[in-house]
């Protein structure tokens, strides 16, 4: 297996950035909250995201650099003030893989940033918008 390139690991670094701080991000909403959707099945999701870019990780016997979100995120007066913050960040997301597609041409990777990407886009920002027209935020039945 071939080395990635500077650019390549800059970008897995990026993106694993990115979810971490996603994650952090949700977590912090759902213990200021409590057990709220969309919140916490984007929560979830965030963590197989995470789990999607460590496995290249290992796969390219990265280094994994801890979370450095978690207690250093901002938070937010209301629900409805994260959900409108949820929907800006997805929007940012899609600029943000856009611009890490250029940082390699090898499949697995583009794969999972792809993946990344539609998840982002398509379940993601549509969720937090619904949770912006008060269609959202519902405590999970448990």
């Amino acid at each position: 297996m071939s080395s990635l390139t500077e650019k390549e690991v800059r970008a897995l670094h990026e993106a694993l950035d990115d979810e971490y701080k996603a994650w952090a991000t949700y977590d912090q909403v759902l213990a200021d909250f409590g057990d709220v959707r969309p919140f916490s099945n984007i929560r979830d999701a965030e963590g197989r995201h995470i789990n999607a870019l460590l496995r290249l990780f290992e796969r390219y016997d990265l280094p994994v650099p801890d979370n450095p979100w978690p207690g250093k995120v901002a938070r937010f007066a209301s629900l409805q003030e994260a959900c409108e913050a949820g929907v800006k960040d997805e929007v940012e997301n899609a600029d943000l893989y856009e611009r890490l597609f250029e940082a390699t041409e090898r499949p697995e990777i583009l794969t999972v940033l792809r993946n990344l990407q539609a998840a982002s886009q398509e379940r993601h920002l549509p969720a937090f918008q619904r949770c912006v027209e008060g269609r959202g935020g519902r405590r999970r039945n448990c």
